[in-house]
């Protein structure tokens, strides 16, 4: 008989929360803390370890521990932003803000030199994935050349999830999947460190040991209980990257299975039973033993959204109704979203927004439709390239913010032709850590009774063959347009 509460927190962009949730699934207590990430140069992005993700979890842990009440705690499960870099020295103490992920561009030279040494063959088919501004080790090698003294001051390797593991148990380890976006440190077919690439991109670095993030990496020691309220002897997960634990929390557990997630940026989670490495997308280790999963992510989404909401200076519910008003194809409108370049497929940090059609006659309901149906025909372009490396999508599972009036989902599902399951909570990664750790306990939870289906997106049949004829045309707008977007990218880089 299971017994006690479980913990699931994550780090995230722009905030942390949490969750308390008994051995049948039921949330009883959640908290969150809001927090901003640092720019402090153009292409920059980046957090502090210390005031930002500790804090945030000291503050979260209490909070729902104090909740539990008489009630024990079981288990915590962690996730955080990823991949990041945070250097530190050899006791785990951080020598600088994290570089974040795939937002942060600083290392475009280093990219092209690792790719140029090792080879983009090599690298796609030994780690799964072209190296980009999502890859780490390009990072650890402009720290090696930009700040030579913090470099040399570095020991350890931390992502967010394995900073607060390292805090809160002093094991110093990263889950499979972590590790698999390390690119190129990572050796997918041989979940293992691929250690002589790692020396060369990162050399004196001890690399962590490897786990699972359904196991049990270590338990909360008496330092970290009296800093969060925790109780010691606490297990804790290995932990993972949240978008993967979000995926956990809606049952995207079986090949073919497909996470959607509406946020500021859209990213894509799809389980394999056998990865076909292509360089139009990214390639990991999944969160159970031994599954591989694909992902894919554009740049931009919900910001665009609210980039228009601001220069309109209307509400969300004003526009999602102007734009529910009109027509499939948004009377002749067509939208590029790559208004802050472009991640999957075509990892292209030049690429540029495109608004093609535009007339007096159009206004702000032709306009929000257009950015929804624009990035609705980048899910079909990344779920294509998907298919063509394997992983054809066979369930799809919407979850994020922008699943809220169902406008966006309808049109998803036109522009893909494909069925959307909405999940009963989208409370997100925090729920899948919750989750990861019943597993690690070995409690065998359900899923589908923990987080049901809510309701199903079906498309429409006519609105689904006027959206065939508009993604040929976006197909086509971007090769057609991309050498005056890098030209006009690159002035944009002069006037900074």
């Amino acid at each position: 008989m299971v017994d006690g509460l479980l913990l699931g927190v994550d780090i995230g962009t722009a905030s942390s929360k949490g969750v308390l949730v008994d051995p049948q699934g039921t949330i009883v207590a959640r908290a969150s803390r809001p927090h901003e990430t640092s720019c402090p140069h153009p292409g920059w992005v980046e957090h502090d370890a210390e005031s930002i993700w500790w804090r945030d979890f000291t503050a979260i842990a209490g909070e729902l521990a104090a909740a539990a009440g008489d009630r024990p705690l079981a288990g915590l499960g962690v996730s955080g932003i990823g991949p990041v870099l945070l250097p530190a020295d050899a006791e785990g103490r951080p020598l600088r803000p994290a570089v974040l992920y795939g937002v942060d561009t600083r290392a475009s030279r280093e990219i092209d030199e690792l790719t140029e040494e090792f080879g983009a063959e090599s690298i796609v088919e030994r780690g799964g994935t072209v190296l980009s501004s999502q890859a780490v080790g390009p990072k650890w090698r402009w720290l090696a050349r930009h700040e030579p003294a913090v470099f040399g001051a570095s020991r350890l390797f931390l992502m967010a999830s394995s900073y607060l593991v390292h805090r809160l148990t002093g094991e110093y380890v990263l889950d499979h999947h972590s590790a698999s976006q390390a690119d190129p440190m990572y050796d997918l077919r041989a979940a293992d460190w691929a250690a002589d690439w790692a020396e060369v991109v990162a050399p004196g670095i001890r690399l962590p040991r490897l786990c699972w993030p359904t196991e049990i990496a270590g338990t909360v020691t008496a330092a970290a209980a009296a800093e969060t309220g925790l109780p010691e002897g606490l297990p804790v997960t290995a932990g993972t990257v949240d978008a993967w634990a979000e995926a956990a929390s809606v049952g995207v557990t079986e090949p073919g299975d497909t996470m959607v997630m509406y946020g500021t940026t859209m990213f894509l989670i799809q389980l394999l039973a056998d990865p076909s490495p292509h360089p139009g997308l990214w390639t990991t280790r999944g969160v159970r033993q031994g599954s591989y999963s694909l992902a894919a992510g554009m740049a931009t989404s919900g910001a665009i959204t609210d980039w228009l909401r601001k220069l309109a200076g209307h509400g969300f519910g004003e526009l999602v109704s102007a734009a529910a008003e009109v027509p499939a194809g948004s009377r002749g409108l067509l939208m590029l979203p790559y208004f802050a370049g472009e991640r999957t497929p075509l990892f292209d940090p030049d690429a540029r927004g495109v608004i093609a059609g535009l007339t007096t006659g159009h206004g702000l309901g032709e306009l929000y439709r257009a950015v929804l149906e624009g990035i609705a025909y980048g899910v079909r372009h990344n779920l294509e390239v998907m298919a063509e490396a394997g992983g054809a999508a066979r369930r799809l599972v919407a979850v994020g913010g922008g699943v809220q009036g169902g406008l966006w989902t309808r049109i998803v599902s036109d522009v893909t032709g494909l069925e959307q399951e909405v999940p009963a909570e989208t409370v997100g990664a925090a729920l899948g850590d919750a989750y990861l750790a019943a597993v690690a306990l070995g409690w065998s939870p359900d899923i589908t009774a923990w987080n049901p289906v809510r309701s199903v997106v079906r498309p429409d049949a006519g609105r689904a063959r006027v959206y065939d004829r508009f993604y040929q045309r976006y197909r086509a707008l971007y090769p057609a347009t991309s050498e005056i977007a890098h030209f006009l990218a690159a002035e944009q880089r002069a006037a900074e």
